[in-house]
């Protein structure tokens, strides 16, 4: 009997161990993940037109773990989207910033755990469009000059031309709520000088975009936080940011037309010129002609 106790509490014991060693290797496996990548972020994020073309993004090659910053080519007028997915298995709250504003509440950011933040689902995706306005609209974003920027409306340029994202894991909690896309934390943010006209975004047409509210605890720290510094094409290409093959344009001089060569007199043509002296008229008040 001792000896049959013995064995099922030895099995038992073996057991938990193993799954101790499974559990304390995951961990090891997703710090070794996040070692390896510093710039490892649950949410991708895509800046996309209305066609969902993706504007592309030019990494800097920031080293500094948990920050992930690009450029991005910015087109004058074109409207505008931030398309968000969640990688990862659990909901993340996201702090979303344009030129330095909340998207949700037009106040001043500074991407803290404290501010209103989108919910998304895990491995949801969601797109945002603009400014909300109210429960079930916005106004879309559009690229522009500074001086056309909502952010300057509020004399406000300290983060103008700069699409910031925090993101935001969820502590853990007993209940799981399901809410829909473009759901949104109640959580209230507590407003300055544009002065180049560089990039910037307007406030643009009001759409329909609907939400709910859900509630969310937000850890302390963000796991990540995305910053995309859009410009237009002349000023990446003046910074090397990208590389440019254009040509400038030469402007017109009256002393250089286009052509490189002078053209035929008004009413002739190259046939009038192509024999050979035999067949010119000599006639000394035509000056068009030359012996």
């Amino acid at each position: 009997m001792i000896s049959k106790t013995t064995t099922k509490i030895v099995n038992l014991t073996f057991f938990q161990i193993i799954l101790l060693l499974a559990t304390s290797l995951m961990t090891v496996t997703t710090a070794e993940a996040r070692r390896i990548n510093p710039h490892y972020s649950p949410v991708r994020v895509d800046i996309i037109d209305d066609s969902g073309k993706v504007f592309r993004q030019i990494n800097t090659g920031t080293r500094a773990s948990g920050v992930k910053r690009a450029y991005v080519q910015a087109k004058r007028g074109k409207r505008y989207s931030l398309r968000l997915r969640n990688l990862s298995d659990r909901r993340v709250g996201v702090v979303i910033a344009v030129d330095g504003r909340n998207i949700l509440t037009g106040k001043k950011s500074w991407l803290g755990k404290q501010e209103k933040m989108y919910i998304l689902n895990p491995y949801e995706t969601s797109t945002y469009k603009g400014w909300r306005t109210a429960k079930h609209r916005v106004n879309r974003f559009f690229f522009t000059s500074t001086s056309n920027a909502y952010a300057n409306a509020w004399k406000d340029g300290s983060a103008m031309g700069v699409i910031a994202l925090a993101v935001y894991s969820e502590k853990p909690r007993v209940r799981y709520r399901h809410n829909q896309s473009n759901s949104f934390s109640n959580r209230a943010s507590p407003t300055p000088l544009a002065e180049a006209d560089e990039t910037g975004t307007g406030f643009g047409r009001e759409e329909y975009s609907p939400t709910v509210k859900v509630h969310f605890k937000p850890q302390n720290q963000a796991t990540v936080k995305h910053f995309y510094k859009y410009e237009w094409r002349s000023t990446l290409c003046q910074r090397g940011i990208i590389k440019c093959h254009d040509r400038p344009r030469k402007p017109n001089n009256r002393f250089w037309p286009n052509e490189s060569y002078a053209p035929y007199p008004p009413g002739m043509n190259r046939n009038d010129y192509r024999h050979n002296k035999g067949h010119q008229n000599h006639n000394q008040d035509n000056p068009i002609y030359d012996d």
